[in-house]
């Protein structure tokens, strides 16, 4: 008679779920399954918390609205069903910010530098700005009252504002002329692409925070238009696009009397494009 086999250790049995639930991960279409199975793993609470989020995980919604979070420039940034995920190319849009508030006389003038994220979605890239910055000011607004709520945590940790509202509407009328960064990052998909954007995307996300209207740049026109009034002498609004409307968003920050310049970065495949309010 053969002698009984040991039991599992709780290591064997755990290394056997995780590997349960890549297997898993993986034929739903998950690229990344070992490192999703990771983080669902260390972030859930129970196993009947870990099976529900796998399920959630399997059937398609974002790995980031199944977690709660998205970790965007180092921070964990809540994020809660159907608000815009912050993506890592955007990483660079906020490094441009900064690049640009600190090299600017009017991040120095008064207590601190006066930072504005509009479309401000989760409110990701005002707290991860504000982050970097000393002693920011930082208000935040978003049109979409999901995002308001999710934004209003994570902005309060910086010790932000954030407004419900379209664009600078619901902003203080006490910016006016004092805001030394402008951050936009505006919906700049063309109406007709936002069916082709992933399904994660285009099912899990607000369609405000995707669709920029015919040929995606509808919100960075209204938003250009009106930043002069908006922005301190030397001040800069910065908005992400893609390399193929760079030209026309440049044309567009030109004709508003902005002076304006465009970054990329190759390895984040991203392109941003600021434009700066002309001292006196």
């Amino acid at each position: 008679m053969s002698a009984p086999l040991p039991a599992p250790s709780p290591s064997s049995s755990a290394s056997s779920a995780e590997s349960v639930i890549v297997t898993r991960l993986r034929a739903a279409g998950c690229v990344f399954a070992e490192d999703e199975a990771r983080l669902l793993i260390s972030t859930a609470a129970t196993p009947d918390d870990l099976a529900a989020m796998v399920d959630r995980r399997v059937g398609g919604l974002p790995l980031e609205h199944v977690l709660g979070w998205a970790e965007f420039c180092g921070l964990r940034i809540a994020v809660d069903p159907g608000v815009f995920v912050p993506r890592r190319r955007t990483e660079f849009l906020v490094r441009q910010a900064a690049a640009t508030a600190l090299a600017a006389a009017t991040a120095f003038a008064g207590p601190g530098a006066v930072v504005v994220d509009l479309c401000c979605g989760s409110g990701a890239l005002g707290a991860a700005l504000a982050g970097i910055l000393d002693r920011a000011e930082l208000h935040a607004a978003d049109i979409d009252p999901a995002a308001v709520r999710c934004a209003r945590r994570n902005v309060a940790a910086v010790g932000g504002r954030v407004y419900e509202g379209d664009l600078y509407g619901p902003l203080p009328a006490a910016l006016l002329g004092r805001v030394d960064v402008l951050l936009a990052n505006v919906p700049y998909v063309p109406t007709e692409e936002v069916g082709l954007l992933p399904p994660e995307a285009r099912i899990h996300e607000a369609r405000v925070a995707l669709d920029g209207g015919a040929d995606g740049l509808d919100v960075l026109r209204r938003v250009t238009a009106e930043a002069p009034r908006w922005l301190a002498p030397g001040g800069s609004l910065l908005v992400e696009t893609s390399e193929h409307q760079a030209a026309r968003a440049v044309e567009t920050v030109a004709g508003s009397g902005l002076i304006p310049r465009v970054e990329r970065s190759d390895e984040l495949y991203a392109t941003v494009v600021v434009g700066t309010m002309p001292a006196p």
